[in-house]
C-alpha cells in the first residue's frame, strides 16, 4: 500500500511510512512530533483506508491518503481506486433492488420517513421536520408502492420537502396479500 501526501503545492507518492516522514521533514512549515510520526506509522500499517489529515497550525493541515497506485500519474488519473465488488453493502443493495422490483400484485403497506417542510407559526419561518407516513395501497411491486406514496405526498406537502430513496433505510414495505 502506497501513501499520497499533500501540503498545499507540495505532494508526493511514497511507498512506506519512513519515506512519508522524510518528505514531511523536508517541508519547513511542518514541525513533526514524535506522536505524529508514530501515528503516521500506525496509519500506514492499519486496515483503515479513509484519508487522514494532520493539523500544522490553525486551519492549516496536510493530508495522507492510502492508495494502490504505483505512480503519481496513476493516482491522479484514479486508476488504482480501491473497490470491493463483493462487499456486504453491494450485496445488500442488490438484494434490496431485487426485492423492490419483484412483481406481485396486491395490497402493500408502505412506511416512508421523510423531511417535511412546515411553517412555524410563532416565527413565521419554515423548518424541516422528520415525518413518518404509513399507508396501505394497491401496487404491483415494492417500487410501485414507493412511487404511489411519493406521488400522493408531492401534491399535499410543501414542494421543498425531501423524500428518501426507495433503496434506503427510510422506506420499508411489506406485502399484505392479493386484492379482490
Amino acid at each position: 500500500m502506497n501513501l499520497y501526501l499533500r501540503f498545499f503545492n507540495n505532494e508526493a507518492l511514497v511507498y512506506n511510512a519512513d519515506e512519508a516522514i522524510d518528505f514531511l521533514c523536508s517541508i519547513p512549515e511542518i514541525q513533526l512530533t514524535r506522536e505524529m510520526e508514530e501515528d503516521i506509522r500506525e496509519y500506514a500499517e492499519s486496515d483503515v483506508y479513509f484519508p487522514k489529515r494532520y493539523k500544522v497550525r490553525a486551519r492549516v493541515y496536510f493530508i495522507i491518503i492510502k492508495t494502490e497506485a504505483k505512480t503519481m500519474l496513476d493516482f491522479k488519473q484514479k486508476k488504482a481506486l480501491r473497490t470491493n465488488v463483493d462487499s456486504p453493502e453491494k450485496r445488500d443493495s442488490n438484494q434490496v433492488m431485487q426485492h423492490l422490483c419483484s412483481e406481485c400484485m396486491g395490497w402493500y403497506e408502505g412506511c416512508l420517513d421523510f423531511k417535511r417542510v412546515v411553517l412555524v407559526p410563532s416565527t413565521g419561518k419554515h423548518e424541516y421536520r422528520d415525518t413518518k407516513f404509513v399507508v396501505q395501497c394497491k401496487a404491483n411491486s415494492g417500487i410501485d408502492c414507493y412511487n404511489r406514496i411519493v406521488e400522493h405526498l408531492k401534491g399535499r406537502v410543501d414542494p421543498r420537502s425531501q423524500f428518501p430513496s426507495a433503496k434506503g433505510k427510510n422506506f420499508k414495505f411489506r406485502y399484505l396479500g392479493m386484492w379482490k
